[in-house]
This record gives structure tokens, C-alpha cells and sequence, in this order.
């Protein structure tokens, strides 16, 4: 059996349960896990540790330097049992419903292809009732400029 055989299902299909792209399989999990963005790291580590986290976010630069991992991993620092930390457990049902995309009050939107007058009304609709099961409702607006 070949490695190719391996991979088919009963069908001759391609399983797709196990498949990950390689950038979320390695995808930084934790502030300490982030290689390169001391500054960044450091203020969002100061206003989590002081409780003065402001209400807005704005993390700007080139393709592939973190600007998403950096969002969601502030999501769990924020809603995490045992925050706001800098620190999230990863093992709280917060930080694991989070980790898999699956929490309510965590949304990402790719702004580049959800730009219409309606998707903008569903977002501000959204935002305005109360969390269901996080201490903060966090949007991550994913190539705002296109919004």
C-alpha cells in the first residue's frame, strides 16, 4: 500500500477528517509562541496584565507577519476562565471552543468578500446584544480595508 492508498476512504475518496493546512497546524497559539513582534507583544501583555485593555484593536502590516494569530489569540487572553491574562489556560471550555472556531462570541469576518451594506447591517446587528457564553464579544475584521 502506497502512502497515496493510505490517504483514499472505502470510497477511493480523499479523507479529509485529519487534514489541516500546515499554517493552522503550526499557527502560534499563545503571546509566547509569537516570534518577532516584541513591541506588539509587550503593550498587549501591559494592558492585560493592568486591566486596561481599550476597546479596539488596530494590528496593521505586511502578508504573513501575524496581524490574525495576534486577534485570536487576544480573543482567549481576554475571554480565558482565568483572565483577562496575558496567559490564556488553553484548556477552558472558552479557550477550546476559541481554538476550534466554534465560539459564538468570537466572529471573524473576511471583510474582503463580506463588504455589502448587508453583511455591514448583520455585523452591527450582532454586536449589540449581549454575549452568550464569553466575558467579551470579539469581531476580527480581517482585511478591514476592503470593508
Amino acid at each position: 500500500m502506497t502512502g497515496m492508498d493510505a490517504a483514499l476512504g472505502d470510497g477511493g475518496e480523499p479523507q479529509r477528517d485529519d487534514y489541516q493546512v500546515v499554517a493552522r497546524r503550526f499557527r502560534p497559539q499563545t503571546f509566547n509562541d509569537l516570534v518577532g513582534q516584541d513591541e506588539v507583544l509587550r503593550s498587549l501583555r501591559s494592558a492585560l496584565e493592568q486591566g486596561r485593555v481599550p476597546h479596539s484593536f488596530v494590528f496593521s502590516g505586511s502578508r504573513g507577519v501575524g496581524k490574525t494569530t495576534s486577534a485570536r489569540i487576544l480573543a482567549r487572553c481576554l475571554n480565558c476562565d482565568e483572565g483577562p491574562t496575558p496567559d490564556p489556560c488553553g484548556v477552558c471550555d472558552s479557550c477550546v471552543s476559541i481554538l476550534a472556531g466554534s465560539n459564538p462570541d468570537v466572529i471573524e469576518v473576511d471583510a474582503a468578500s463580506n463588504n455589502g451594506v448587508d453583511d455591514v447591517r448583520r455585523l452591527r446587528e450582532s454586536v449589540s446584544f449581549a454575549t452568550m457564553q464569553s466575558r467579551y464579544r470579539v469581531v476580527i475584521l480581517d482585511e478591514a480595508h476592503m470593508m
